[in-house]
């Protein structure tokens, strides 16, 4: 008797079509729940809790989270092929982080990659390096946030050190795969030319890193933070100008690496 295999299942709390944004071209973002950070400055607060959740929006109360299996969010992703392969696009696994659901996010990747569509994580690493070589084969695209280069700065913002994602940023670029770099310019955080430069001076010195991308600072999830009773401490931050960002690119770009606002 051949017995009939469980089906994979993940916890997601959103899927977004057509976005231009976490990857090339046209692609459908998946947003899983878990994270370990705790990021100050996070615009998905409703994604790092893995449990599932209520959250007021609009004073009405929304559950936040759903169980469901890779051919479920296969049958949205597919719906998108055609941009997919007209724009050079695909889908890209976010978060929270990916990397707290292996077997399902390993076997969505693979199950994409079956059917052609490009892949890509956007995941800052923290994590056995391990779990991470699980998802090496079936990603296209590698998208990492790199937030500091001061550990104990690191982890008065995200609540953890860096330097088990620095070691990973490492190993991940040696592995061979398509390496992007975020920084996330947060003010009072990482916003100086000095950090930014030693961010890029870092990221130079990984193999073969593709782009090196700054990602403004907004206030975009503030309100989720009010709906999951919740504080928002960067309340009293102000995003930084176009100029101020144009001046920190150019420092960016002293490294060699090609850069650019946003992505």
């Amino acid at each position: 008797m051949v017995m009939e295999k469980k089906p994979v299942t993940g916890r997601i709390f959103d899927i977004q079509r057509f976005s231009i944004h976490d990857g090339p071209g046209i692609r459908t973002i998946i947003f899983l729940k878990g994270c370990r950070l705790r990021c100050k400055w996070c615009c998905n607060p409703e994604s790092q809790e893995y449990d599932i959740q209520t959250m007021t929006m609009q004073g009405k109360p929304k559950v936040i989270g759903r169980d469901v299996t890779v051919d479920e969010v296969m049958e949205e992703i597919k719906k998108d092929l055609p941009y997919y392969r007209r724009s050079g696009g695909g889908i890209t696994l976010s978060g929270g982080e990916a990397l707290l659901q292996p077997e399902f996010a390993v076997e969505l990747l693979r199950t994409c990659q079956e059917f052609g569509i490009n892949t890509a994580i956007e995941s800052a690493g923290y994590a056995s390096f391990e779990v991470i070589q699980k998802y090496l084969p079936y990603i296209d695209y590698y998208l990492m946030d790199i937030k500091h280069m001061n550990s104990k700065k690191h982890e008065e913002f995200t609540g953890k050190p860096n330097e088990l994602i620095l070691e990973n940023a490492r190993k991940i670029a040696e592995s061979g795969a398509n390496l992007i770099i975020r920084v996330p310019v947060i003010p009072t955080f990482n916003h100086t030319k000095e950090e930014i430069r030693a961010i890029a001076a870092f990221a130079k010195t990984l193999p073969d890193v593709k782009e090196l991308h700054l990602l403004p600072y907004h206030r975009l999830g503030q309100d989720k933070y009010e709906g999951l009773g919740r504080t928002y401490t960067l309340s009293h931050i102000e995003p930084l100008d176009n100029e101020y960002m144009n001046g920190l690119l150019e420092v960016a770009k002293l490294s060699g690496l090609p850069c650019q606002i946003g992505g």
